[in-house]
């Protein structure tokens, strides 16, 4: 992905809160490619994914027009939540500016509870790690 000025501070430099966004995008498209359509998912099944917690390290900042690697690794599965790993990277650089560890929790879109992720979906992922 391509930084925007809309994606930056005042000084040029990606504002914190939108590398949430850039790995919000890479665990929508890591899902896509497991074969989950969230909103399909949702009016099929009633269900959706939903943050419950973030742990970020800034390390070094991008900045306007920089090109990024948004990755995103599966750490761990559970009955109804997974453990994201996800790192932002310059695109030819290995070392990260920004990871973090996110945790979303599958749940009941009417009820807002908790429920089980299916099946075909913990095994897509199991594969993954």
């Amino acid at each position: 992905m391509r930084v925007y000025y809309e994606d930056t501070d005042a000084g040029g430099i990606v504002y914190y809160a939108n590398y949430l966004r850039f790995m919000e995008r890479a665990r929508t498209e890591y899902l896509r490619s497991v074969g989950v359509e969230q909103d399909a998912w949702l009016a099929r099944q009633g269900l959706q994914f939903v943050v419950r917690r973030v742990a970020v390290d800034y390390r070094k900042p991008a900045r306007f027009n920089d090109a990024l690697r948004v990755s995103v690794r599966v750490d761990t599965v559970r009955r109804a939540s997974v453990v994201f790993g996800q790192a932002v990277r310059h695109v030819e650089q290995p070392d990260a500016l920004v990871t973090a560890s996110v945790q979303v929790a599958c749940v009941d879109a009417e009820t807002g509870r908790p429920t089980p992720i299916p099946k075909m979906l913990t095994e897509a992922m199991q594969g993954e790690r």
